[in-house]
């Protein structure tokens, strides 16, 4: 049954949005204040601890962005591609994946040259690298190209078969490249707006014309990093917009189903998205404080270890390692004998560096001593 209420493409105003700018200037106000103090915070820190946070920013901007659209990567693989594409020379790096590295091409591409103009070829070769097999899972999909609508309406549904509900019709394939034509006019162009609404503006505006078969959601998310690339004046992140997102996901899938059903006055959206940003600034600081604590460990413990196999596997711990640190952990992923892993164990915990967690026999397990 056709939709009587258009969406917000269809009417006759699209894409003039409008918004209160005296409802969103104090909270724009209080982003950029934050956006300022973190940048000079890092900066302070120099080259090597600026480098170790970046790397972690983009692993987990690179990993929460695949996270929202359901596909989960392997986070060791993500940040090993994303440190051999910044030249870093660190330890454990893994092969990745032609997946995972096309991500992290893309948003390292979309964040490292943030000034240059976003062009259709240039949307076309993040595509192509979103995905490399021609693939998205087990589906074909037209890569490097605007979708065709060849199977039907482009269209966000959830429920069961026979009981869809469908969240949002995306504008018919025929008028994608007018549409695209026009997005990418007002994102190149230098305009009043501020480049964080501007970035608010091109995510919503960009996932609502929906030129892809798939990949829209993290295309659009690499756009609205590139403008706050802009913003920030620089190419290094330390903050994730998409980890945020990835907290958030109920109302982001809530606030741009009820924007893309409304008019266009996008204050409600406007509001949203610096919030979560305003709320992903301050969780930036969980990433610098792990980068201190890992600066600080090495330059207290590393002249205190007896061999590789201790650095490899306190460099996991402090990555994020999964699961609970034993014995026959330690030796099926250092390629001991469970007698060595426990040795290796004994040692650290002599040093102080270990310590065994509550529980006893088969349970027991070890932890970073904390201070």
């Amino acid at each position: 049954m056709r939709r009587l209420i258009p969406y917000i493409y269809q009417k006759t105003s699209w894409p003039a949005f409008e918004w209160r700018q005296e409802q969103l200037t104090p909270l724009l106000g209080r982003v950029r204040h934050l956006q300022g103090k973190l940048v000079g915070k890092m900066e302070s820190l120099g080259f090597v601890l600026q480098n170790e946070a970046v790397l972690e920013t983009l692993t987990l901007d690179v990993l929460k962005s695949t996270e929202i659209e359901g596909q989960i990567l392997n986070p060791q693989q993500v940040r090993s591609s994303v440190a051999r594409r910044l030249g870093m020379d660190i330890s454990g790096l893994v092969p990745s994946d032609r997946d995972v590295d096309g991500v992290v091409d893309m948003m390292l591409d979309a964040t490292q040259q943030y000034n240059a103009p976003l062009t259709k070829d240039r949307l076309f070769a993040w595509h192509s690298s979103l995905f490399p097999t021609g693939r998205s899972g087990m589906y074909k999909v037209l890569v490097g190209k605007w979708r065709d609508d060849s199977t039907g309406p482009m269209q966000v549904v959830s429920g069961a078969l026979g009981k869809e509900k469908v969240h949002f019709e995306a504008p018919p394939a025929k008028h994608v490249d007018e549409e695209m034509d026009r997005f990418l006019l007002w994102l190149n162009e230098n305009d009043s707006n501020d480049l964080v609404v501007k970035a608010a503006i091109a995510h919503l505006w960009f996932v609502t014309i929906h030129p892809f078969e798939d990949g829209n959601g993290r295309i659009a998310r690499a756009i609205a990093d590139m403008l706050l690339a802009r913003a920030d004046g620089m190419p290094q992140r330390f903050y994730s917009m998409s980890a945020q997102i990835r907290k958030e996901r109920k109302a982001y899938y809530d606030i741009l189903e009820k924007t893309q059903q409304g008019d266009v006055d996008i204050t409600s959206w406007l509001d949203w998205f610096l919030n979560c940003l305003l709320n992903s600034l301050n969780a930036s600081y969980d990433v610098l404080d792990a980068v201190m604590f890992k600066h600080t460990f090495w330059n207290k413990n590393a002249l205190l270890l007896g061999n590789e196999r201790q650095k490899l596997m306190l460099e996991k711990l402090m990555d994020g390692f999964e699961g609970n640190l034993t014995t026959s952990k330690w030796a099926k992923i250092t390629g001991c004998s469970p007698d060595t892993a426990l040795r290796d164990i004994q040692d650290l915990v002599a040093k102080h560096i270990l310590t065994k967690a509550e529980g006893g026999g088969r349970s027991t397990y070890y932890q970073l001593v904390s201070n």
